[in-house]
C-alpha cells in the first residue's frame, strides 16, 4: 500500500473538468488530472432516470490531502451533489509515486 490515492470526478463538459483540474493542480491539492471526454452517464436523480454527457476527471494525489480535495471540489462544481470517489493506491510504479507526493502540498 502507498499513500497515493486516485479520485475520479465526474463534470459537464471535458471544459469544465479540465477547469477544475488546474486549479486543483495550481493549488497544489493533485499532482495531475486527466480529463477523459465523452462519457454518456446514466443515473437516477430527484425520482427521475438521466441519460447525460459528461466527461471524467482523473486525480492523483496523497491520502493525506483527501479531504480539504474533496471540499474543493466541492465548492467549485457546479454540480449540487458531485462524485468525489477516492479509491487508495495499493501499489505503483514507484519513481511515479515519489513524482505524486513531491508535486502535492507538503504534509500537515
Amino acid at each position: 500500500m502507498t499513500d497515493a490515492v486516485v479520485v475520479f470526478v465526474t463534470a459537464p463538459s471535458a471544459d469544465k473538468a479540465a477547469e477544475l483540474a488546474r486549479t486543483l493542480v495550481e493549488e497544489q491539492l493533485a499532482a495531475c488530472g486527466n480529463v477523459i471526454p465523452a462519457l454518456r452517464s446514466i443515473y437516477r436523480w430527484e425520482g427521475k432516470v438521466h441519460d447525460e454527457p459528461e466527461a471524467l476527471l482523473i486525480l492523483k494525489t496523497r491520502a493525506n490531502l483527501f479531504e480539504a480535495l474533496r471540499e474543493r471540489i466541492v465548492a467549485l462544481h457546479p454540480y449540487q451533489v458531485p462524485e468525489v470517489l477516492r479509491l487508495d493506491v495499493a501499489a505503483g510504479h514507484l519513481p511515479y509515486l515519489e513524482w505524486i507526493g513531491a508535486s502535492v502540498r507538503p504534509s500537515p
